[in-house]
């Protein structure tokens, strides 16, 4: 079976998937747009040094990459190791002493479908604050599943149609390229409020979505989000995984982390 057809419709849901015109993407590589309509409908067959410009332009994902690659009857290109290999020990070290730099404020490691890999101790106490625990959620826990489940981290959000909203929107456009997640968004999507599916709504005046919980004693927290990933990753797994890092907005929520150790 000649491979040019579906290396071409890979790379055109990618490049659909960024909303980048075909001039646009001929421009950054250095192509004729009436070849990369050709590589795209599969009338030509794209070289590997051509098809890995592409990708490279459309900042694919790296298991992305290796999935057009191998549409197109190339080897892949980056290797995919367990987080668990020999060779990831300054990986699991780096993840490590990330997460408890952060402490007492939560922090985790995430993969690309939002499973939770890995949580420091401010995690655990902030769980026990809302009257919640890791070893309830579904294994692997996935923080997706986690925050609409019914009983779930949702239930203890004040601005849920806030967060909800915005958590959901960014899954959504994640998912275009993670097939893991996507399944998730589809299993999730039938019992999803309408109202946390719109897109959000103009901000306020806050530089930054917060976090609002209720604690099981009836306190406010308040957090913002940033989030650490490896530069220049070469390798699948490495390039999935992000640690997210709860910082406390206020003085009373960093009260409270305190006082929970």
């Amino acid at each position: 079976m000649n491979p040019a057809p579906l290396a071409g419709a890979s790379l055109r849901r990618l490049r659909q998937g960024r909303r980048i015109s075909q001039l646009e993407l001929s421009l950054r590589v250095g192509v004729s747009q009436r070849h990369l309509s050709c590589i795209e409908t599969g009338r030509a067959a794209a070289s590997r040094a051509m098809l890995q410009a592409l990708l490279d332009a459309l900042d694919a994902p790296l298991a992305e990459r290796n999935a057009a690659l191998l549409a197109a009857g190339y080897a892949p290109r980056f290797a995919q190791r367990a987080l668990a290999d020999a060779e990831m020990a300054p990986i699991r070290d780096a993840l490590t002493r990330l997460l408890d730099a952060h402490d007492p404020a939560p922090a985790f490691v995430l993969d690309e479908a939002w499973h939770l890999l890995q949580a420091n101790r401010g995690t655990a106490r902030l769980l026990q604050l809302l009257g919640l625990e890791l070893a309830t959620l579904q294994a692997p826990p996935n923080l997706l599943r986690a925050m609409l489940a019914p009983g779930g981290l949702g239930g203890r959000l004040i601005n849920a149609d806030e967060v909800v909203t915005e958590v959901w929107q960014r899954a959504q456009r994640e998912a275009l390229a993670c097939p893991a997640l996507r399944a998730i968004v589809d299993e999730l999507r039938p019992a999803m409020p309408r109202r946390w599916t719109q897109p959000a709504a103009d901000g306020g005046s806050a530089p930054l979505l917060l976090t609002r919980l209720r604690t099981t004693d009836g306190r406010e927290l308040a957090f913002f989000s940033a989030f650490t990933t490896f530069g220049a990753p070469l390798d699948v797994t490495a390039a999935s995984l992000r640690v997210e890092h709860f910082f406390p907005a206020n003085e009373a929520t960093r009260a409270a982390l305190a006082q929970a150790t």
